[in-house]
């Protein structure tokens, strides 16, 4: 209808303008750009026409240029929920079967197409200490452990990009930690040396060297952060703190 409004056509006819409740939304609702080419008769009819257009009409034409975002940021929130909803009976992983890990990584999977963070590595959201929510690492979920002899209290993890260090911990029992340097491959990938150790909290041991894997962020935001490491392991976190400093 829009296209049909700039028509300069003597022989329009009264019926075709009385179809405007048909033009796209995102049409300009000002009468007289709107109708300035029409002849003046049907210019006249036109302008009183769209003086009578619906409120919700125009508030429409105002919301519809950013439906995407609008659209794409419930959809991430929704996607969050569902994602924070599968993990939470699963003790960080532990728990998991076989179809939990294949529905979460699928969830995890849409997160991470929808990523609008593209370079984390250069993002101050990545800075400060993690939670981890859930993991598919066997080497520190440790199922074939009894209970009472794996890593029953929080996990963390911490990383400061500006200094390129990183640092895991964890609590009860054990509170084992390590630090590590990070060495960016890409945007978004780095590879992790680890420089040192602490035993229980007390006793610290220098690493040789053995110590090393690479760590990909594939989802980033003010809460939430997804990463994948080099032998294929799913890491979901949440942000606890982020005014953490890595110890350099």
């Amino acid at each position: 209808m829009a296209t049909l409004c700039l028509s300069s056509s003597s022989s329009l006819k009264l019926k075709e303008i009385s179809a405007f409740h048909s033009f796209p939304t995102n049409a300009n609702f000002s009468s007289k750009p709107f109708c300035e080419n029409l002849p003046v008769n049907h210019a006249l009819y036109c302008e009183r026409r769209l003086q009578q257009v619906p409120e919700s009409w125009k508030w429409r034409t105002k919301t519809s240029f950013f439906p995407f975002f609008s659209t794409k940021s419930k959809d991430i929130e929704s996607l969050k929920l569902e994602l924070f909803e599968a993990i939470a009976p699963l003790d960080r992983g532990a728990e998991a079967t076989t179809e939990d890990q294949k529905l979460v990584d699928q969830i995890a999977s849409k997160l991470e197409a929808a990523n609008k963070v593209k370079e984390p590595l250069k993002s101050s959201l990545l800075n400060g200490k993690w939670e981890l929510l859930y993991t598919t690492s066997q080497s520190i979920l440790q199922t074939k452990r009894p209970k009472i002899l794996r890593p029953n209290g929080k996990i963390y993890q911490a990383i400061n990009a500006d200094t390129l260090r990183a640092q895991n911990m964890e609590t009860w029992p054990f509170f084992n930690q390590a630090t590590a340097n990070l060495v960016p491959i890409n945007e978004r990938r780095v590879a992790v040396k680890f420089d040192s150790f602490k035993i229980a909290g007390l006793i610290s041991i220098k690493s040789r060297g053995s110590g090393r894997g690479q760590l990909e962020i594939t989802y980033l935001d003010e809460e939430l952060r997804i990463s994948r490491g080099n032998q294929g392991n799913l890491f979901i976190l949440r942000m606890v703190d982020p005014s953490y400093r890595v110890p350099l």
